[in-house]
């Protein structure tokens, strides 16, 4: 049962993680992106619609900062030394299939953190470099 237990808890990190790194690419990539695509009014319509998302941008050092700690600590969760599933069959097939998912799971969260982070953080010195 103890096996179980840190299952739960392993996939409800994965969860948390892939809900606050989309924030971070809602938040800071996605408007940069439509703006640059010539998308302002779709963004001023968006942000209209979806106010937060201005407050997300205003504190997007701290929502980058807790979604990587929120990532670390996930890495933590699922890549720690010592974990393993239990060696019974039925919960051990479980343990092992939940165990790929929430990998790829947090693998798409790093992803989607990197491209949010890029946009949010690097690509306007990188432009802004790359013009002079």
């Amino acid at each position: 049962m103890a096996g179980n237990t840190s299952n739960t808890k392993e996939t409800s990190m994965t969860w948390l993680t892939l809900f606050t790194t989309t924030g971070t690419l809602v938040c800071c990539a996605l408007p940069i992106t439509l703006v640059t695509l010539g998308m302002g009014a779709t963004m001023a319509s968006l942000v209209s619609n979806v106010p937060f998302l201005v407050t997300l941008s205003e504190h997007k050092t701290w929502v980058f900062a807790v979604s990587g700690a929120l990532l670390a600590f996930s890495a933590w969760i699922m890549y720690r030394p010592g974990r393993a599933c239990p060696v019974d069959s039925d919960l051990g097939a479980l343990c092992n299939k939940t165990q790929v998912w929430n990998q790829r799971i947090y693998w798409f969260s790093v992803t989607l953190w990197s491209i949010g982070f890029f946009a949010a953080f690097l690509a306007l010195p990188l432009q802004i470099w790359l013009e002079t």
